[in-house]
Order: structure tokens, then C-alpha cells, then sequence
């Protein structure tokens, strides 16, 4: 197939919560190196997608507001590539203005659509398996996701179930979906990883760009109708104000739970190129070398006694750690804010919701 009509979309609007407090509201944690590999996640991203399609085919999406950020660290991006969102509304509304946009430049745009925060370990691979994943949708009407073949029960990710029972994980061709579930809880996730039918949800989709809006008018219509008169809009001189009105009433709503859980075009491919969502700080602990006792301890000098599955993250790598007797706790360390908490997602989450408080604004 011809790569100019190969386009791929980040969407780069998260404000990374999760991630708090090395991740704040003013610099979330795409625009960071979390990992300390040298780059940030976007740029890890961008670079990524280089390898796969032109330059000119890669668009951004993301909030206004963080349009001086991905111009710092992507200054080769081009102004009409990059789509400002003035609200967020999580990815369906994102997937909608991406789309109306290609469409307008090119009716035959076949897209993938990627989040901006993921960690692939094999990039060899994952050029070949994109580039095979953009042939089968190119032609066939289907809504592509990629699968990662679970390795632990983990509750923060979707599970995909493929059609074909036991063992599909065994598989490496294009499967049709059979069910979605967002996020179950820890013993449900057993049985999803022990029944070898089911996937993670690695939250790349490739698509043709008819067929998304197709599906998204169909399923989404309280979404798509504000975007009435986007040919006429997008890419003119009242975009601007014409995206403002479609977002200030927009849900706010993943394709997941919008789309690929109602459709009948929902297919899988499955992967095996490394893979890592860094959506939690317990995410990036499973990510982390670790010690004989499982502490993560991102430090020069560590002395430790009596301490297990600890993780230590801090900017400054000069300083002397010392733990006893802390047992699956973390703790962050930034200029302005030292965190200690039991590392487990949703306390942390539970935990840090009183930075709402207004005393803690400037913290956020």
C-alpha cells in the first residue's frame, strides 16, 4: 500500500494525574522522561512513528494549553499538524476532530491512533507490526485494536476477549473481538489470563479514516453531531471557534466505552513486541530493575535493611537512600513535595485526591 496515505494521531492531552507529583497539571507526564531513558514520552513516541509513516502524516493532539510544550520538544511538528483541543474530553472527541481533519485533506487516509505514553520495547518489531496492520484494515471495514497477551492479572487495563476460544492467544493473525471489559477487578483478571482467550487492551487502533466516522456517527451521534459543517470549518480560519462550540458540549468519553464496545467491526491483532502502558506509579514499579527483595530504587547509593517491593523515585541520584522495614510502599521525592504511601493504585489515587483542596493549587 502507498505510505502518503498512511497517517498516524497521538493523543498527547492526558493531564497525567496518576503520576503525581512528578507529573503536574502544567507538564504532565508525556511531555517527562519518566523512564530516565533520555527522551520524553512523546518524543519516544513521535521518533517511533518516523519509521512508520512520513513526517507530514503525523498529527498531535492535545490540550491548548500544552502547545508551547509539544512545539519545545517536537519543533519539526507543522502548525496545521497539530491540533489544539480547548477542553478535555478524553478520546472519542479527540479521535472525532482527528478524523474530520484527515478526511478533509484526504479521503483516503488509513490511520493509526496512539497514545502518547506508552513504552515499546522492540521497535523493529513494532514497525512490522504496524506496517502489516495497515495493509488489513486498508482492505477490510474493520476497527483495528492491538492485543498484548496478559502477564499478571492487572486491573488498570482493558481485557479484550478474541473470538475462538482457548489458546487465541497463540495466535498471530487479525482475530474478531467478542467482548470488551474496562478495568475488572483483581480475581476477574485471574480468570481472564487463565483462560487464554483474552488480551490487553493495548489501546493502539489503526482504522481506515471512512470507516471510524462511519462507526462513530453510528454509535456516538451525541458526539459527531456537534461536528455538523466540519468540512466547511476545519482547516479555514473559523476552526478555531468551531472546535470551541463542539467541545464546550462534548462528552466526555473514551472510543473504548464509545465505540469499540458497541461495534460489530471490532477486531484484534495480537503482538509481541514489548509493551508497557507507564499509566501508574504501580506500572512503572513492574517496569523498574529491582534488588533481590524487589525494591526499585532509583538511586546511586542505597542502603537497605529489613525492606521489600519498595520503590524509590527521585531527581536527585546523588543522595543517600536508606530503608527499614518498609514493606510494598513508595516514595517520591521532588523539590516541593515528598510522597509515602502504600504502593497500590487505588490507595494512592483515594490518597491524593486532596491536592484538590484549594490550600494545595499550587501543588497540582
Amino acid at each position: 500500500m502507498n505510505r502518503k496515505n498512511c497517517y498516524c494521531v497521538i493523543m498527547a492531552g492526558g493531564t497525567g494525574t496518576r503520576f503525581w507529583p512528578v507529573s503536574r497539571s502544567a507538564k504532565p507526564k508525556q511531555f517527562l522522561d519518566i523512564p530516565g531513558m533520555g527522551k520524553t514520552l512523546i518524543r519516544q513516541t513521535f521518533d517511533r512513528f518516523l519509521k512508520v509513516v512520513p513526517k507530514e502524516n503525523i498529527i498531535i493532539v492535545t490540550s491548548a494549553k500544552y502547545k508551547e510544550l509539544v512545539e519545545e520538544q517536537i519543533p519539526e511538528i507543522e502548525s496545521r499538524n497539530l491540533l489544539l483541543e480547548p477542553y478535555s474530553r478524553n478520546t472519542a472527541p479527540c479521535i472525532a476532530y482527528a478524523t474530520y481533519t484527515l478526511l478533509k485533506r484526504d479521503p483516503d487516509a488509513v490511520v493509526v491512533a496512539t497514545p502518547s505514553d506508552h513504552l515499546i520495547d522492540d521497535d523493529e518489531l513494532f514497525v512490522r507490526t504496524i506496517t502489516d496492520a495497515f495493509g488489513y484494515v486498508s482492505e477490510n471495514e474493520v476497527l483495528m485494536t492491538l492485543g498484548v497477551v496478559p502477564t499478571r492479572p492487572d486491573t488498570n487495563y482493558g481485557y479484550v476477549q478474541a473470538q475462538g476460544g482457548r489458546d487465541v492467544h497463540m495466535k498471530e493473525e487479525p482475530m474478531p473481538v467478542k467482548t470488551f471489559t474496562e478495568k475488572p477487578d483483581r480475581e476477574m483478571a485471574r480468570i481472564f489470563m487463565s483462560s487464554g482467550e483474552f488480551f490487553w487492551n493495548a489501546g493502539i487502533f489503526l482504522w481506515k479514516a471512512t470507516t471510524i466516522k462511519k462507526e462513530m456517527e453510528k454509535h456516538l451521534p451525541e458526539v459527531t453531531g456537534l461536528f455538523d459543517g466540519w468540512e466547511h470549518a476545519i482547516g479555514t480560519q473559523i476552526e478555531g471557534d468551531f472546535i470551541a462550540r463542539a467541545y464546550t458540549d462534548c462528552l466526555n468519553i473514551s472510543i473504548d466505552y464509545g465505540v469499540m464496545e458497541k461495534t460489530d467491526r471490532a477486531w484484534i491483532c495480537p503482538v509481541k513486541f514489548g509493551w508497557t502502558d507507564i499509566g501508574t506509579w504501580e506500572s512503572l514499579y513492574d517496569y523498574m530493575s529491582k534488588d533481590n527483595d524487589g525494591n526499585a530504587i532509583d538511586s546511586e547509593k542505597v542502603l537497605t535493611e529489613d525492606a521489600h517491593g519498595v520503590m524509590y523515585v527521585s531527581r536527585n541520584k546523588k543522595k543517600l537512600i536508606a530503608i527499614k522495614g518498609l514493606e510494598d510502599y513508595m516514595v517520591i521525592d521532588t523539590d516541593d513535595v515528598l510522597v509515602i504511601c502504600p504502593k497500590d493504585d487505588k490507595k494512592f489515587k483515594d490518597f491524593i485526591s486532596g491536592i484538590a483542596m484549594p490550600e494545595y493549587e499550587k501543588y497540582r
